[in-house]
């Protein structure tokens, strides 16, 4: 078993695999982003009064002063940041994230793609439950590494998910994805989530590899802040 961070020999570095260490400044944005994530948590449930709020509302205006970026184009920072730390699931600068822990299972063409997470308030569909919407991101996410495994990775084509059961907050819940098979440009995922031995929902992703070239056109277009075909 390895972990997905640092890069473990997937064929997409650009996208799976980290080519440096993390220097002291991104450690220290990490840093942040965990404290972020405690307070969007902690201020979703408080029970301060007025007037502690008020107190940290000022705290975290002077927060945004100090980080703030000026003349940027959208996209230009996180396109400097690789998908490990950018994305909205698993990013360790995404105080978004939940985040999916990501790791790969197994050798050769048996290779499987394994994510751990415990979903908190912010999550919270049904009374005490994971929102459906996350429940189904993470299978996109999970898919989306296991279809790299290919090594013809794309973007999804198509995402199904079946919910088997309520899928509860606060608990470490095993998402798992394998790649099941390829023909010409379309790739086959399946996956599944447990909380323990119950299966709480179940994905079938469809994958479309792309072009170098297109790949390519989608990092020089995200920092100029344009669009691109993906045809």
């Amino acid at each position: 078993m390895s972990e997905i961070e640092p890069g473990a020999g997937l064929s997409f570095p650009t996208f799976h695999e980290r080519s440096e260490k993390m220097t002291p400044l991104d450690l220290a944005r990490v840093e942040l982003t965990e404290k972020i994530r405690e307070l969007i948590r902690d201020s979703f449930v408080t029970n301060a009064g007025l007037d502690a709020v008020q107190k940290a509302t000022n705290l975290v205006s002077l927060a945004v002063e100090q980080v703030r970026s000026n003349n940027r184009l959208p996209g230009e920072d996180a396109s400097q940041m690789v998908f490990l730390d950018r994305s909205p699931l698993m990013g360790a600068m995404n105080a978004l994230s939940v985040p999916l822990v990501m790791t790969i299972e197994g050798t050769g063409d048996d290779r499987s793609i394994t994510g751990r997470a415990v979903f908190t308030e912010p999550y919270e569909g049904p009374p005490g439950h994971v929102h459906g919407g996350y429940v189904a991101a993470g299978f996109d996410e999970v898919l989306g590494m296991a279809q790299s495994l290919s090594g013809r990775p794309g973007l999804t084509g198509n995402l199904s998910v079946t919910y088997r059961r309520p899928t509860p907050l606060f608990v470490e819940l095993v998402y798992r994805g394998v790649c099941t098979e390829v023909v010409g440009r379309k790739i086959f995922t399946h996956g599944t989530l447990h909380h323990g031995d119950v299966l709480c929902a179940e994905a079938t992703g469809l994958f479309l590899s792309m072009k170098p070239d297109v790949m390519a056109r989608l990092f020089r277009d995200q920092q100029q802040g344009a669009l691109t075909d993906l045809q």
